[in-house]
This record gives C-alpha cells, sequence and structure tokens, in this order.
C-alpha cells in the first residue's frame, strides 16, 4: 500500500476509534479514564503519522540537497564552464571573484544576486567563498574547470567531508588559500588528502570536532605542507597520544 493510501487508512481507523470511545463515554454511567491514560492514548494513535512525517521530512532534506548540487550541464554547455561554476556557486548563497576583478558578486539576505557575472562569459573565477553553504562532494563537479581557483573558502559547511577533501586535488596547480574551519564532518583521515596541494600558501583548520590529537594533526601537516601557513584556533595544544587520552578518560571514570 502507498504512503498516501496508508495514511488516509490510519486517519479513517482512528476518526472510528474517537467516535466509538465517545459513545462509550457518553453512554456508559462510568467516569472517563483519567488524564494521563488518555494521553498515552492519544500518542499511540499518533506514533506512526509522526514516524512518518519525520521521515518525510528526511527524505525531502535529502532531495533537496541533491537539486542544489545536481551538475550544471545545460548551463555549462550553453554558456560555458566559468559562468556554470559562478551561477552554481551563487543558487548555493556563496560569493566569487573573477580573474583581474575588484567586484564580489554576492546574494543578499533574501538569496537575490545581481545577472551581471553573465558579462564575463569566459572569464575564470579565482576566490569563491562557500562559507555556511551546503556544497557537497558531488557538488564540487561544477568547480572542477576552474583552474585559476586560488581561494576555496568552506568554512562551517556542514556536508564537507573527508571525500570531499580528497576531490580538491582538482586544484592542486592553483589552490593557495583553503579555509575549512568549522566543517563537522572532517576527520583526521580526510586531512591526509591535502598532501596533494602543494602550493597551498594558507589553510584554516581552526575548530574541526572531528580531529582527535590536534596537536600531533597540525605538527604533520606542517610535515606534508613545509610553505603553507596553518591556522588552528579552537584546540588544546598538546601532543598527547591517543593511549594517554584513554588512559585520562578511563581516571575520570573511575
Amino acid at each position: 500500500m502507498s504512503a498516501p493510501l496508508t495514511y488516509l487508512h490510519r486517519c479513517c481507523q482512528r476518526s472510528v476509534l474517537l467516535v466509538v470511545a465517545r459513545r462509550q463515554w457518553s453512554t456508559s454511567s462510568a467516569s472517563p479514564p483519567p488524564l494521563h491514560r488518555r494521553l498515552l492514548l492519544f500518542l499511540t494513535q499518533r506514533f506512526y503519522d509522526i514516524e512518518m512525517l519525520l521521515r518525510w521530512r528526511s527524505q525531502a532534506k535529502r532531495s533537496q540537497l541533491q537539486k542544489k548540487n545536481v551538475y550544471y550541464s545545460y548551463t555549462q554547455r550553453f554558456y560555458g564552464p566559468d559562468i556554470a561554476s559562478a551561477y552554481y556557486i551563487l543558487s548555493l548563497k556563496g560569493g566569487f571573484r573573477y580573474v583581474g576583478q575588484s567586484e564580489w558578486f554576492r546574494t543578499n539576505q533574501r538569496g537575490k544576486f545581481s545577472w551581471d557575472f553573465l558579462n564575463h562569459k569566459n572569464t575564470p573565477i579565482e576566490e569563491a567563498d562557500m562559507s555556511y553553504t551546503i556544497i557537497n562532494y558531488t557538488g564540487l563537479e561544477n568547480l572542477e574547470r576552474q583552474r585559476s581557483l586560488r581561494t576555496l573558502k568552506l568554512k562551517g559547511c556542514p556536508e564537507v567531508d573527508d571525500w570531499f577533501l580528497a576531490r580538491l586535488h582538482m586544484f592542486q596547480d592553483s589552490l593557495e588559500e583553503l579555509d575549512i574551519s568549522h566543517c563537522p564532518r572532517i576527520t583526521t583521515g580526510g586531512l591526509a588528502a591535502l598532501r596533494n596541494l602543494k602550493g597551498l600558501k594558507h589553510l584554516n583548520v581552526s575548530s574541526l570536532p572531528g580531529i582527535s590529537n590536534p596537536g600531533l594533526v597540525i605538527i604533520l601537516l606542517e610535515e606534508m605542507l613545509p610553505q603553507c601557513q596553518i591556522t588552528a584556533n579552537g584546540y588544546d595544544h598538546n601532543l598527547r597520544t591517543v593511549e594517554e587520552e584513554e588512559e585520562e578518560q578511563m581516571q575520570r571514570q573511575r
């Protein structure tokens, strides 16, 4: 049975139960059940409906994420890769700057933007600010043709993960500044993929909750990228090993 028919069936069942219950309470001399029993009955009758709504909400969220990060093949075919990349960035409420231009194109608070970026056909993007957007591994394909990209800011992006970092090798010849601070899904294993970015000069890895033993991780990053200035705020910069951290945690539990 499909979801709409199932939902309709449950609604009909609930309506019948409520009608029968009201008739019993009205015809019988006994008092109605206590408040807590009626509350339990109410929650029991609506449990499946709440579960269905939560499932629909989760599916809608995933569908929106996929739709926002779809590959803009149509735009690229008719307007070129640079316009397609620019439109993708603006559609996610990000910002960018073209090579040789000082003006930044950004969305306003309502998500609206100027279409003047269409006047810069065949002009590559030099800086892109995708902070706090829902860019993910799939959507990164829309920036693949940007071989002049020097700066990429991904601060606070909830969908940026280790797979995303592994795909940044496409910018290994151009990328000089990368900000991945406050990204909750990045782990220590994902940072190892940054070794491919040999031209990186500035890297911000501040406040990454998925990193254990940040002091050691930062030292490893400095060894992998000796020419890069690394910013790492929001950590307790010590060199304790994982075993020492586990031992300290066990002592606290005792």
